[in-house]
């Protein structure tokens, strides 16, 4: 008979805090329970790399809650990453002190390379995922994670410090910037990729071939597959159904930056307080699909808590 273990894993980022309960049994997770709450860790941070003092009282107070509601509904083990601002943060311990008070609970700060490898993992736990040649992409807050795959086996992984939360901070696009808004951050975009990534990436796609398929993990894509349907209300399988041909996700991002932010706010699948950094999210998954030519962009709820959730569990009672 098997024998499913429930956990629980909270993921601390630079935008939103994150709690996935799960029954686990090896590579097979079978959710529970989720949420998020946009604390906004790195509101602030990338003048001087300092956390501020509201945000992280507001992220240790969820990280104690999602731990007491996960406690309650049977978590047998809780597990606690931070990933973009909190390693690079001057004061991460600050954070990692407020955390501990507030909840009895150790967090594990994960470098950018293991968070895009534990990034793999839980999207290629989907076997729909195992085949061919594919890039995943994790746009978070303060970092993306970038991961290239030929059938299901990783070639490449690394993390970049651009996300949309850092760059909506570093071009801070009007509450209605349109298409000179967008010409703005997609210049900006391109400049980075020729310079940072395309070096990286393009070697390995001599010899492989450019991806076939793009997948986005992370709230960007969930949120996004949410707008393309018109559905309020989170929907996992909805969201892991849908695939964007790659014009039909341009028009998408054209759309949201010619909306003003109020009506960005009305916007079904949207939560209210991240229609602002939306724009620069969506905006980095249509640069990189643009400069690779990739056709296609699917959208995954697997990701970084999948993967954690399939270890071995660190918990503090």
């Amino acid at each position: 008979m098997v024998s499913f273990r429930r956990r629980a894993v909270i993921d601390v980022g630079t935008n939103s805090v994150k709690v996935l309960l799960a029954d686990v049994f090896g590579s097979t997770v079978e959710p529970v329970w989720e949420t998020s709450e946009q604390t906004r860790l790195g509101a602030g941070f990338y003048h001087d790399h300092r956390l501020r003092a509201a945000p992280i009282a507001a992220t240790a107070d969820a990280v104690a809650r999602f731990n007491r509601e996960a406690r309650a509904r049977g978590a047998e083990s809780v597990r606690v990453l931070a990933t973009s601002a909190a390693r690079e943060a001057v004061n991460a311990a600050e954070l990692l002190s407020a955390i501990r008070t507030a909840s009895g609970l150790e967090t594990e700060v994960i470098g950018g390379d293991m968070e895009a490898e534990l990034g793999f993992r839980g999207v290629t736990s989907h076997p729909q995922f195992g085949l061919g040649r594919m890039l995943v992409l994790d746009v978070g807050g303060g970092s993306t994670e970038f991961m290239f795959g030929v059938a299901g086996r990783l070639e490449f992984r690394r993390s970049f410090p651009v996300g949309s939360v850092r760059l909506f901070e570093t071009l801070r696009p009007s509450d209605h910037p349109g298409d000179a808004g967008l010409c703005e951050v997609e210049a900006w975009l391109g400049a980075w990729l020729q310079s940072d990534v395309t070096p990286l990436l393009d070697p390995l796609f001599a010899v492989t071939g450019y991806p076939e398929l793009a997948v986005g993990i992370g709230g960007t894509t969930s949120i996004l597959a949410l707008i393309h349907h018109a559905r309020p209300e989170f929907d996992r399988n909805l969201i892991e159904r849908t695939l964007f041909q790659a014009g039909e996700f341009h028009a998408l991002v054209r759309r949201l930056w010619s909306l003003p932010l109020a009506e960005r706010r009305t916007l079904p699948g949207l939560p209210p307080e991240r229609a602002d950094v939306i724009l620069t999210g969506a905006a980095i998954y249509s640069a990189v699909l643009r400069s690779y030519r990739i056709p296609r962009l699917a959208a995954s709820t697997r990701g970084l808590r999948f993967a954690a959730l399939m270890e071995s569990p660190v918990s503090v009672l």
